[in-house]
């Protein structure tokens, strides 16, 4: 039995701009077609109007904004993911056509349009003072902050671990360290007073469920109590100086560095305080958990075993030269890219030309603040005209490094932090 709701159909909205090239397709798409677009058979189709497509279609994806994105790969187009290869992510702030796209529903309405009028944040729950707050009220009421945050999906790297899980197979390119301009959560959550039994923040937003029912959540995380009022953690409106593009949050967003990035609620409507750990969607079960024991390969873990995943591991990219790169044998050779690790900085990153036997160490440049993802660089020389493999480690304050091989089998694929690799040809 479909979930669609009882309503699903819409009327088409002939106030819509000209050029949206997927409603247009819509129009003149058979009620068959429908169907296969669904993904399911419709079994009233015949008493469907003409004019008028299935409501779980009406809500654009998000797709034809992809003609703003630079070299990215679909990972999925319902929802709309995409991920960045590795060469494209050598800048030091991300650009908006070279950062990867995580969606859980279909972008809102209000997203599409830009039409931030009326917005407002509510913060409620564990507080002393529930607030409502527009855009020009946290402007106002709040100090602007800048800060360069870097944003990493809890599944980037699944694809490598064996044996495989369902979801996005992201590879390396679920990263992307933009610019961001809002306010501190914390300053947002002690305005309202945040009241001693506080255990932890929900996030809502109003994207849109894949079903079309507005009824549903699409995705609601928090984070513990503690987590968010560090100062890290800002709420945004603009990503490298202009509002928040639809594919990343319009008009406000969540940026909750270190965590996966599914805690950084796009399109953010509520801060919901709880007294308990939050259960919104996505929140529970398998989703964004991981075992609370190590695990063979494969092994069924009991739902109750699974904790939730909070800081995300030491990681690092390797950025230039782009894999497969002929260079000469004898010379020196620059070697670059990004390090980051969800405890703060990175102590150390190291490169190896000789498949892990030797390893020299690259220099690191200090993070422009806390969270940003950290340049490092070396020069490497092959000896010799051959096949060569350049691999990446990243080390944490902690003396944790990456792993060779993928770390910690987990039934959902996340928090994969093997070290990156790509191939050199010396001539």
């Amino acid at each position: 039995m479909s979930d669609l709701p009882d309503h699903a159909v819409a009327p088409i909205d002939t106030d819509q701009p000209p050029g949206n090239s997927r409603r247009a397709f819509l129009r003149g798409t058979s009620l068959s077609a429908f169907g296969a677009l669904l993904g399911m058979t419709i079994p009233f189709e015949r008493n469907l109007p003409a004019g008028i497509i299935p409501v779980a279609l009406a809500q654009d994806t998000g797709t034809d904004l992809m003609s703003g994105k630079t070299g990215l790969t679909i990972m999925s187009d319902r929802p709309l993911n995409a991920e960045t290869p590795a060469h494209l992510l050598d800048d030091d702030i991300t650009p908006y056509e070279r950062m990867f796209v995580r969606l859980n529903g279909l972008v809102p309405q209000t997203a599409l349009d830009a039409n931030a009028e009326g917005w407002t944040l509510t913060v409620d729950g564990e507080v002393e003072t529930p607030l409502s707050l527009t855009l020009e009220d946290l402007k106002a009421q709040f100090e602007t902050v800048t800060k360069v945050l870097w944003v990493e999906c809890g599944g980037n790297g699944r694809a490598f671990f064996q044996p495989g899980s369902s979801g996005n197979q992201w590879t390396m390119g679920a990263i992307g360290c933009p610019e961001w301009t809002g306010v501190r959560l914390a300053d947002v959550l002690k305005a309202a007073g945040v009241k001693p039994g506080a255990v932890y923040t929900g996030h809502y937003g109003n994207d849109v469920h894949l079903s079309g029912d507005a009824e549903k959540q699409t995705i609601s995380r928090g984070a513990p109590i503690e987590k968010a009022l560090e100062e890290d953690a800002i709420i945004a409106w603009a990503m490298n100086g202009e509002p928040i593009p639809a594919l990343h949050g319009f008009p406000l967003r969540l940026v909750v560095p270190g965590y996966p990035g599914s805690v950084s609620q796009k399109y953010l409507t509520r801060i919901w305080v709880r007294d308990q750990v939050h259960d919104g969607e996505k929140m529970t079960g398998y989703s964004y958990r991981l075992p609370a024991y190590p695990v063979a390969p494969g092994t069924e873990v009991p739902e109750e075993d699974m904790v939730i995943m909070t800081v995300m591991p030491v990681k690092s990219l390797i950025t230039f030269p782009e894999t497969g790169t002929e260079v000469p044998s004898g010379a020196a050779t620059e070697v670059r890219g990004h390090a980051w690790c969800g405890k703060g900085d990175v102590a150390a990153v190291h490169v190896s030309t000789d498949f892990g036997a030797t390893w020299q160490e690259a220099e690191l440049l200090a993070p422009p603040n806390r969270f940003a993802w950290q340049r490092w660089r070396a020069n490497v020389t092959l000896p010799q005209a051959g096949y060569y493999e350049v691999w990446a480690r990243a080390t944490d304050a902690d003396g944790i490094s990456q792993p060779p091989v993928s770390p910690g089998w987990n039934p959902r694929g996340y928090g994969n932090n093997l070290q990156h690799r790509i191939a050199l040809v010396a001539t």
